[in-house]
């Protein structure tokens, strides 16, 4: 799953067969959906990624943004310090900014991760420890980093970005063009072309990761919640050329 402006992207790829494999992509509106669909033992949903942060801190850094930074270079601000937990329910900007400040050290908050915080708080509303052996924490531009063998030059907001993105994709969703090309006549509910991207390989990661074969960071550190803080940062399989 990626976040987009209306809700959830969610895109579907089997867990069994031979890459490429057929995907669905549609627009959830609130996570508790897929949390459902996790706990129905009816439903064939078996295994999720996320790209928002799941456990919080009460102060300094995670070990598992920490090593994701590391490992994408000079593409390392596509992940942003996770917010503590005292800002998820502050009311506006300068109070999440202020209580950041007060029980951090004097560390602030970016404008980036306070207009994530309601996804944020909505993941973290829903899950509990018991969901995270279903529902993972997955980033996608590390996802491309590693399927591409280095970090990408491009950002996904650029033309050449999204082409380099989707030819990492292809050997692993059949019918991709087709796949994106729908989804941009349609535009279910303001989801966009990069959403689509980054939701699709957070599934075929995950894919890999339910087959052994993904990479996770982080040390197991519990927050507050007893939630694990670990990130799924990629497929562990020979790269390919964008």
């Amino acid at each position: 799953m990626d976040g987009c402006r209306t809700g959830w992207v969610l895109a579907e790829v089997p867990a069994g067969g031979r890459p490429p494999v057929r995907a669905t992509v549609t627009v959830i509106d609130h996570i508790a959906t897929v949390v459902d669909r996790l706990d129905d033992p009816d439903d064939d949903l078996e295994l999720a990624g996320v790209d928002m942060p799941i456990g919080l801190v009460d102060a300094g850094r995670r070990a598992c943004d920490t090593e994701a930074r590391a490992r994408l270079g000079p593409r390392r601000s596509s992940v942003f310090p996770t917010p503590v937990r005292a800002a998820l329910d502050a009311p506006d900007y300068p109070t999440a900014l202020a209580r950041s400040r007060a029980v951090d050290g004097g560390r602030g908050l970016s404008k980036q991760a306070w207009f994530l915080l309601p996804k944020i708080a909505e993941i973290d509303a829903v899950i509990t420890p018991a969901h995270q052996d279903r529902l993972l924490e997955c980033h996608p531009e590390s996802c491309f980093a590693a399927l591409a063998g280095a970090p990408l030059r491009t950002t996904k907001r650029t033309a050449e970005g999204l082409a380099a993105r989707a030819a990492l994709l292809r050997p692993e969703v059949a019918g991709l063009d087709e796949l994106l090309a729908d989804v941009a006549s349609r535009r279910p509910r303001r989801a966009r072309t990069d959403d689509v991207l980054d939701a699709l390989v957070v599934a075929v990661t995950m894919r890999a990761h339910r087959q052994g074969g993904a990479i996770v960071v982080g040390d197991d550190q519990l927050d507050p919640r007893g939630l694990r803080m670990i990130t799924i940062v990629g497929v562990a399989s020979a790269p390919r050329k964008p």
